[in-house]
Order: C-alpha cells, then sequence, then structure tokens
C-alpha cells in the first residue's frame, strides 16, 4: 500500500514530490480491470535521523467514468526515537474513498499500526525495515502483523534511481460484510512498488512503477503485476 522517497531522504533529510503514472493494467489483465488510468500521487518526507521520520502520501486514480477521480488513498508514517539503539518506534495510518462504476461509493477500509522500524545502509544502498501491530476497522475488525520492507540506491551519480517498497500482513476473511460472511479464517496479502527513475534534469525524472497485488484487489490466489510509465517532479 505505499512508495518511499528514501534515498533522497537519507541524503537531503526532507524532500517532497509529484508523481504522474499512467497505469496499463487493463491492457495487461483486461477480466479484472475495466481501464488503464492516470494517477497522480504527492509524497512529503521529513527525516532528523537523531528524533524520526514523517512520511505523507496521497495518491489519485482517475479510474472512474470519463476519466474522472475514482480512488482517493492517504498513508501517514511517524517513526520516533529519544535513544541511543538506532531502532525507532513506528506509527502508521492509511485509509481511503473509491467510486465504483456507476455510482457506488465505497471506503478503503482504516488501519493503524505500532511497532519497531530499524533503518540501515548496505554496499552503497539505503534500506529500512518494519514490524507492527496492525488493527484493520473491518465490521468485523481484524488485528494482524505487518512486514514492511523499504530499499534505494542511486547509479552513475544519481541519473538512475531504483527504490520502492514491499509490504506484507494477514487479514480476517471474514469482514463482516456481505461478501465475506461465509468466509473463516485468515489470508495473507501483499503489495509491492519497485520503481526505477532516470534523471532528465535537476527536479524532473522519467520511469515506471510496478505495482504488485496479492490478495488485494481480488480474493484469487493470483498474484497481479501492473506497470506504469511516469514523470516525477522533485521539489
Amino acid at each position: 500500500m505505499k512508495t518511499l522517497l528514501f534515498v533522497i531522504l537519507c541524503l537531503t533529510g526532507q524532500a517532497q514530490q509529484l508523481q504522474l503514472h499512467y497505469d496499463f493494467r487493463h491492457s495487461i489483465d483486461p477480466a479484472l480491470n475495466r481501464r488503464n488510468f492516470a494517477s497522480l500521487s504527492f509524497e512529503y518526507f521529513k527525516s532528523n535521523d537523531s528524533t524520526g521520520s514523517f512520511l505523507l502520501k496521497m495518491q489519485t486514480d482517475f479510474s472512474g467514468e470519463n476519466n474522472n477521480l475514482g480512488q482517493l488513498f492517504l498513508q501517514v508514517s511517524k517513526n520516533i526515537r529519544f535513544w541511543k539503539p538506532k531502532a525507532y518506534l513506528a506509527l502508521t495510518y492509511s485509509g481511503g474513498l473509491g467510486v465504483a462504476p456507476p455510482a457506488y461509493g465505497y471506503s478503503i477500509n482504516n488501519t493503524f499500526g505500532v511497532g519497531v522500524a530499524y533503518p540501515f545502509q548496505w554496499r552503497g544502498a539505503w534500506f529500512s525495515t518494519s514490524v507492527v501491530y496492525r488493527y484493520s476497522a473491518f465490521l468485523k475488525p481484524s488485528y494482524d502483523p505487518q512486514v514492511t520492507f523499504y530499499f534505494g540506491r542511486g547509479f552513475f551519480n544519481y541519473r538512475i534511481m531504483v527504490a520502492g517498497s514491499l509490504v506484507a500482513w494477514s487479514e480476517n476473511r471474514n469482514q463482516g460484510n456481505e461478501f465475506t460472511k461465509e468466509l473463516d479464517g485468515k489470508k495473507i496479502a501483499f503489495f509491492g512498488d519497485p520503481q526505477c527513475w532516470i534523471k532528465l534534469n535537476k527536479t524532473l525524472s522519467a520511469g515506471s512503477r510496478i505495482n504488485l497485488f496479492y490478495h488485494v484487489n481480488t480474493p484469487a490466489n493470483q498474484i497481479q503485476v501492473y506497470p506504469t510509465l511516469a514523470l516525477k517532479n522533485q521539489f
């Protein structure tokens, strides 16, 4: 469910960017996706290595009828440290809203997490991993572990950037609604967004993000892989 400005943060401590993506998921998987669509995301990250960091991400998908707004997603993460060991208290939130054709509104359920995060460097790359206890606000709430792994590395004096995140968690199959009331037990879900960027000038980059889903968009045991073409402006 998330992207990280990881390398930039490690280098500068503060960054914000706007990304415009065109998602080809209908061309790749028309049975599950009604159309290709554009999405716009804004990310802001501020870091102080001694006390923690803050991440805000908002993503809007223009997946509605006539390319109108179809979904809005919000993610907030806060890492806090007031001690010497380089492990952080990790606090997370995500949620959103959407519209299903022709005009049916839905919520992306709120999730809240608390746990531990640990950033580190290895062979010129930057990484961070976290484990949190996650509460999902379904009609029948779910309490589960979530593991997140962020990565980033620059090549050729950061003219090429590779970064992204991988997130895995469990949740109730029965979420308390009409569609899942006959189910029981837990399911494992996964999301990833590895991406590669080529710098065009000081602030503008072109690249691609690979959206990876498992048990996020469909209950089938199927890994979905949807690439995008994108532009990114850092400011």
